[in-house]
């Protein structure tokens, strides 16, 4: 199946499963599904089953999203809970498409609670509250994660959900990484489960002792090869180290979720001649994720100047990686979006497109890990292979049985919509959006942004720009509220993301909260704190109505102000 088909399928509201080779064009298809909703006034749900991996698409974990957190079966008490948060409660309803990327290390019990959570926070017993889900992945690469002491777990194509939810199988059969027929062949080769001598010999000539290899990054199994060699190589550079801390704002459990899915460390240390690899994607500064350099000196400002493979020299400035929901900043983190690239982890290569890699896979322990790994490369003459055993060359035998039915589906799933119409596939294009409740077309959005009362529009001023503007004027939340003709919470959402970005000050915070609730908030402070959550229900719950939903959000976000005050 092409790319623009399964855009196709996708655009028709169906729930999907959307997959193909390393290469094939995933991503890049769901960037244009997302950003075509986002035409019509919609926002998706964008989550992935990793931290890296949603680190990397700008999301959260599924398991965060739905909030499910690290349980893999929700009890009638646990859904109970669920249903009655108001946070999850809105976002769920308000959201028609969720996404979820890495499908493959994501387990059957887990997508089945997902499945739960959903139906008990949109009250509605659709498979996943009636949302167009879309799972995004290759179930040949990493599987998911058996923790210790659980019974093996199971792929997410096993879980009762994914059968109710019934996606349409879309496997994108493009190759946009690999420019080596041969080496195609072999990974091929892998996938199907047949390799024979010739494939060996392939492999085997591909066999370097690392001297001879040049400088390119390394691809190990494990974390303590990688950070080994990384620390040794830095240290016997000589030259001062310039060391790069990372910077947060949000809640320090979505900080830390962000840390842990960031390529780039907590602290960056670099010197000149280092090898370095960019983590993030930067089509202003000319590099993407896993565009490899060396630091060639630092600029006047401490930023370090890098030469990339291709030559281009780029001063590389800081990054952030967020959380959103929606619109809005959950939680920001800011480094230099670089990292030592003598040698990185398999599991943290996934996704990457290298030119060239020297890769060791002779502890490969997993399966899927091999395939992770020599599928990087664009070309066979980019592999240098220090070693490899039996397992580095096998994939889940459970996947190898099924992906021809999972391409025969496919096909299928093409030819349905190859036998409809321009105008029928418009129609259901056009019904699709309106039940998402978007906007018919571009024309339609502009026409319903002229109906709302505005102030003078300025050329790229965001909807939390004009609040700000509105804050800069001294007028109160309710005045910002009924001049803007938005909900005095909404206001207050806008003051939480202005808050987070640094765009206004803890004072400016204080400023805000009426006298008569400054009062109260040590006390609604206690409350918080005696109930060990920071969610608005049980508060609520506990006063009984005597303090409004409004009174106890303002009041929550003067607190967090007031604990990260040092941050801003």
């Amino acid at each position: 199946m092409t790319q623009d088909r399964a855009l196709s399928i996708l655009k028709s509201g169906g729930n999907v499963f959307l997959t193909g080779e390393p290469g094939s064009g995933k991503t890049h298809t769901i960037n244009q599904y997302v950003a075509y909703l986002r035409e019509h006034d919609i926002e998706p749900a964008i989550t992935a089953s990793t931290g890296i991996a949603a680190t990397h698409i700008g999301g959260m974990t599924i398991h965060s999203w739905s909030g499910i957190g690290i349980k893999k079966v929700l009890s009638e008490v646990d859904l109970d809970a669920l249903s009655s948060n108001e946070r999850l409660s809105k976002r769920a309803l308000k959201t028609q498409i969720l996404i979820i990327d890495e499908i493959s290390m994501l387990d059957a019990q887990t997508l089945s609670a997902i499945d739960a959570s959903l139906k008990a926070l949109r009250r509605n017993e659709e498979p996943f509250g009636g949302m167009q889900v879309i799972f995004v992945g290759d179930f040949f690469q990493l599987p998911p994660i058996t923790r210790y002491g659980e019974s093996q777990s199971q792929f997410a194509f096993r879980s009762p959900a994914w059968d109710a939810a019934a996606p349409l199988v879309c496997y994108i059969t493009e190759q946009h990484r690999q420019e080596d027929g041969q080496f195609l062949s072999f990974l091929s080769a892998i996938r199907s489960g047949e390799l024979h001598e010739d494939y060996e010999e392939l492999l085997s000539s591909r066999m370097h002792d690392g001297k001879s290899a040049g400088v390119h990054t390394r691809l190990y199994s494990h974390n303590a090869n990688v950070d080994h060699l990384n620390n040794e190589k830095l240290q016997a550079l000589s030259g001062d180290i310039h060391e790069y801390e990372m910077e947060s704002r949000g809640s320090d459990g979505l900080v830390m979720q962000l840390k842990k899915g960031c390529l780039s460390p907590e602290t960056l240390q670099l010197k000149i001649g280092a090898h370095i690899m960019c983590t993030k994607n930067s089509f202003e500064q000319g590099f993407a994720n896993g565009t490899l350099g060396v630091v060639t000196s630092f600029s006047a400002s401490g930023n370090p100047i890098i030469k990339t493979k291709g030559g281009k020299i780029i001063e590389v400035l800081p990054a952030e990686w967020n959380i959103m929901d929606g619109s809005r900043t959950l939680a920001t983190i800011s480094q230099i979006p670089l990292r030592l690239a003598w040698a990185i982890t398999v599991h943290k290569s996934q996704g990457m497109t290298l030119d060239a890699a020297v890769v060791d896979l002779s502890q490969a322990f997993e399966y899927g890990q091999g395939y992770v790994a020599l599928s990087r490369v664009r070309t066979l003459d980019g592999l240098f292979l220090l070693g490899y055993n039996r397992r580095a060359l096998e994939v889940h035998p459970e996947i190898v049985s099924i992906d021809q039915s999972l391409r025969e589906t496919s096909e299928k799933a093409e030819i349905a919509f190859e036998h409809i119409e321009g105008k029928e596939l418009e129609v259901m294009y056009r019904n699709f959006i309106l039940a998402c409740g978007g906007t018919e077309d571009v024309q339609s959005l502009e026409k319903k942004a002229k109906k709302k009362i505005s102030r003078k529009k300025v050329p790229g001023m965001t909807t939390y720009d004009k609040t700000l503007e509105l804050l800069h004027e001294g007028k109160t939340l309710n005045d910002i509220a009924e001049e803007r003709v938005i909900t005095f919470g909404t206001v207050i959402s806008h003051v939480e993301e202005l808050f987070m970005k640094g765009k206004i000050s803890f004072k400016d915070i204080k400023n805000l909260i009426p006298k008569k609730l400054m009062k109260e908030i040590p006390a609604i402070h206690k409350l918080f704190v005696s109930l060990d959550t920071e969610k608005l229900t049980p508060v609520f719950e506990k006063v009984k109505g005597k303090y409004s939903f409004d009174d106890l959000k303002l009041a929550r976000l003067y607190m967090y102000a007031e604990k990260n005050i040092k941050n801003i």
